[in-house]
């Protein structure tokens, strides 16, 4: 598994403020551009996304990396509850790359000029990483899953 630089470490962890005051902009901006692609929609609770639960949900997750991609195992319950909901509602490897082409965009979107490159390129890193782990757990999970 690939680890993050200090550089990244730094600039996620200095964006957590901004992202507590528009990470559900971000996120809803990112579900704009992701649900383009109906099987990826497909894989999300629509009701949760009318009601803005799903954004937020996922706007606080966000934020909570943030503050703390440098210790992961302060995040180990909420990995393991995103691996579950996503092995319930079958996201595979193969989708993660779809949800960063929608959520470096959405960064910049929302943020602007204050999304520099450099912003761009540690989240990138840094949802890499992540996602990593996310898949890793998932597979765990997928391999202990009853065959029909």
């Amino acid at each position: 598994m690939r680890e993050l630089s200090s550089t990244t470490i730094g600039i996620v962890k200095a964006t957590a403020p901004v992202l507590v005051q528009h990470g559900v902009a971000i996120t809803t901006a990112m579900y704009e551009r992701l649900f383009v692609d109906a099987e990826i929609k497909a894989l999300f609770d629509q009701a949760a996304q009318e009601s803005g639960e799903q954004p937020r949900r996922l706007a606080a997750a966000i934020v909570a990396f943030a503050q703390n991609v440098d210790n992961l195992p302060a995040l180990s319950g909420a990995i393991e509850k995103m691996a579950t909901r996503h092995v319930q509602t079958h996201v595979r490897p193969e989708h993660y790359p779809s949800v960063a082409a929608a959520l470096l965009p959405a960064i910049r979107d929302v943020l602007g000029e204050a999304a520099t490159d450099e912003v761009l390129g540690a989240w990138g890193e840094a949802y890499g990483f992540l996602a990593d782990v996310l898949i890793a757990r998932e597979a765990q999970m997928y391999a202990l899953e009853p065959v029909n």
